[in-house]
This record gives structure tokens, C-alpha cells and sequence, in this order.
């Protein structure tokens, strides 16, 4: 019995309409191939797995999850209504500033840094990140990243984690809800992780996450506002602990979801990932989600560096001013203005074009 390799770190890359014959022509892309960004096979061409239609989509429920995540989602819309006219304006404007925090540590850091190695970070901005992530109080980053890189490895089919052709909700949350797809977890063991594994800053912050998360997620974003400026004990709670942090779940799932769904196609009308303005704006620009498909490995994960819906970028824009961040990948306007017009989506990729030719002007 021939046993599968694995596929080459970071597999995640491998799905953009460049990788097959067009790879070998365009010497800019030259970089994939030796760093390891594209295997030899373009999911683009693969054809239809069997496996697809033999296993049911109906997992088992994990109704854990589904009592916790609906618990937590009907406390948030309790409180939300109940509390907030009594809620301080400082801790209004906290929660604001964690959700900010949080969801740096999930673009910058899980997104960006960790799953697609889309720029280089020094110390100091690696130990920024972890904080951040731990504020989002998500997944450990081993996890967060295996799952992100079999997405884009396996997009849109059963092996895909949260598969949108199974529908908005399956997408956004209901992955959540139960076991995962067979083909998920046997394409999951192909990936290579050993640059999470062999990093013993992330090993570190793996081994202890759950008490990384307990204290950055949950408790000091209460502590600060009852200690700094008096708020009440259930309101800091309420705001921090159910509002703030399903809010930022919800604003990270969107990306899964409605990102997938609801938008327009100007750099590849073959895949499902769209341009979703409002997705941009709640997960600090991620909603470009058509474009980050065909270019994973753009540190902006969009075309233009538009700081208005794509604060990530903002951030990773500063930190390398000051030489924190570096290395940042990014693809040529020239290649992107050709996939456009070879593979994007009729007269949303001339308007699109015309737009970014005013905006470099």
C-alpha cells in the first residue's frame, strides 16, 4: 500500500488560478515553488473524489458544543439589550478596544503570519501577537492553523472544515456543532505543520493556551473596567465575557460564511470566496475574500492597502515602519491586473480595475 506524502509547509497557498501551466510562465511566482507555497497538483483541476458522495454530510452532533455556543449566543442578546444603557461609556469604549485586540491576534497573527507566512515577525511583535490571539479566546493556533490550511488546500468540498456548499450556517457556526467530516480529519493528517510544531514560542503558548486564554480573554478584560474606573461587577462581565466576545466569534466566522456567499468576483469567478464589504469592515479586512483565494500569500490579503477597511493591514503596515515586521509578500499590480482580466468576473473586474488605476494615480 503506497502512503500519501505530506504536502509541502505552508500547503494553505496552493489554491489560486496561477498554479499549474501559468506558474511555470510567470517567473514572479518563481518563489512559491521553491519556498514550498504550491504543490504539484492545482486543486483547480483536480477532479470530483469519489469519497465526496460516499460519506454523509451528517456528523455527529457534539452537543456540548451546541449547548455552550447557543447559551453563550442567547446571554450576548440578553445582556445586550438589558445592560447596555447602563453600561459606563469607558467600558463601552473598552470592549471596543479588546474586540480590536482580539481580532488583530486572529488577521495578524492565526491569519496572516501563522497559517499563510505572508510577511515575517521579530520577537516583539511575535509576543504581541500571542496576547492577541489569546484575547480572541478562540482555538489553540495549532488548531486555528491546521484547519485554515486544509480550507484553503480543499476549498468548498467535503474535506473543507467549513465547507460553504453545506449552506450559511454550516459555514458560520454549525461546523462547530459537530464531529468533523471524515475527509477533513484524513486531510488534516497530510498537512505539515512541523513551522507550528518546531516553534518553541507557539509550543510554549500551546502547552498553556487554555490559561492564556481563562486570563486574557476573559479575565482582565473584566478586572479593567471594574478596577479602573468603577463599573459594576455584572456589567463588566456582561459587556466583556458575552457581548464582546461573541460578537468577535461572530465577526470571525463571517469570513467563513458570508465571505463565501454574498459578494462579487473580480479576480476569479471559479471559486466561491467573494468581495464582501461588510465582512472588511467587522473582521478588519478579511472580506476580500475573492482576492485572498487567488493571492494567499499577499500579506494584505486584498489588492489595495485601504487602511479604512483593512485596519490588519494598518498595523502590520506600522510594525514594519518600525522593523518589527518584514518580509512582506505581496504579488505585482501586473499580475493581478492579468488574472483579472483572464479570470474575473465580467464588468465588476473592468469597474474594479478602473477604480484601483484612479486610486494609484
Amino acid at each position: 500500500m503506497q502512503l500519501e506524502r505530506k504536502i509541502a509547509m505552508p500547503p494553505n497557498n496552493t489554491e489560486n488560478t496561477l498554479i499549474g501551466d501559468e506558474i511555470e510562465q510567470i517567473s514572479e511566482l518563481n518563489f512559491l515553488q521553491e519556498a514550498g507555497f504550491v504543490s504539484s497538483t492545482s486543486p483547480l483541476k483536480k477532479t470530483e473524489d469519489k469519497n465526496e458522495k460516499i460519506h454523509s454530510n451528517r456528523q455527529p452532533i457534539i452537543w456540548t458544543n451546541v449547548i455552550l455556543i447557543t447559551l453563550f449566543h442567547i446571554l450576548a442578546v440578553y445582556m445586550f439589550f438589558s445592560y447596555l444603557w447602563y453600561l459606563k461609556y469607558l467600558t463601552i469604549v473598552w470592549g471596543f478596544i479588546v474586540g480590536g485586540i482580539g481580532g488583530f491576534g486572529i488577521t495578524g497573527g492565526a491569519h496572516r503570519l501563522w497559517s499563510h507566512r505572508s510577511y515575517k515577525a521579530k520577537l516583539p511583535l511575535q509576543l504581541i501577537l500571542l496576547f492577541c490571539y489569546s484575547v480572541a479566546g478562540q482555538n489553540s493556533i495549532f488548531d486555528w492553523v491546521r484547519d485554515h490550511r486544509v480550507h484553503h488546500k480543499f476549498s468548498e468540498t467535503n474535506a473543507d472544515p467549513h465547507n460553504s456548499k453545506r449552506g450559511f450556517f454550516f459555514s458560520h457556526v454549525g461546523w462547530l456543532m459537530q464531529k468533523k467530516h471524515p475527509e477533513v480529519v484524513q486531510k488534516g493528517k497530510l498537512i505539515d505543520m512541523s513551522d507550528i510544531t518546531n516553534d518553541s514560542l507557539l509550543a510554549f503558548h500551546t502547552k498553556y493556551f487554555i490559561y492564556f486564554k481563562l486570563l486574557c480573554c476573559f479575565i482582565l478584560p473584566v478586572l479593567v473596567p471594574v478596577y479602573c474606573w468603577g463599573e459594576i461587577w455584572k456589567y463588566a462581565i456582561a459587556s466583556q465575557v458575552f457581548v464582546r466576545y461573541v460578537l468577535n466569534l461572530n465577526f470571525t466566522w463571517s469570513v467563513n460564511s458570508a465571505a463565501h456567499i454574498w459578494g462579487y468576483k473580480p479576480y476569479d469567478k471559479r471559486i466561491k470566496p467573494v468581495e464582501n464589504i461588510g465582512v472588511a469592515i467587522v473582521a478588519m479586512g478579511e472580506g476580500w475574500h475573492n482576492y485572498h483565494h487567488v493571492f494567499p500569500w499577499d500579506y494584505k490579503a486584498a489588492e489595495l492597502g485601504d487602511y479604512k477597511f483593512n485596519i490588519t493591514t494598518m498595523w502590520i503596515d506600522f510594525f514594519s515602519k518600525i522593523g518589527w515586521a518584514y518580509d512582506l509578500k505581496t504579488p505585482s499590480k501586473e499580475l493581478v491586473r492579468k488574472t483579472m482580466e483572464k479570470y474575473g468576473e465580467g464588468s465588476c473586474t473592468d469597474e474594479t480595475l478602473k477604480t484601483n488605476e484612479e486610486k494609484s494615480d
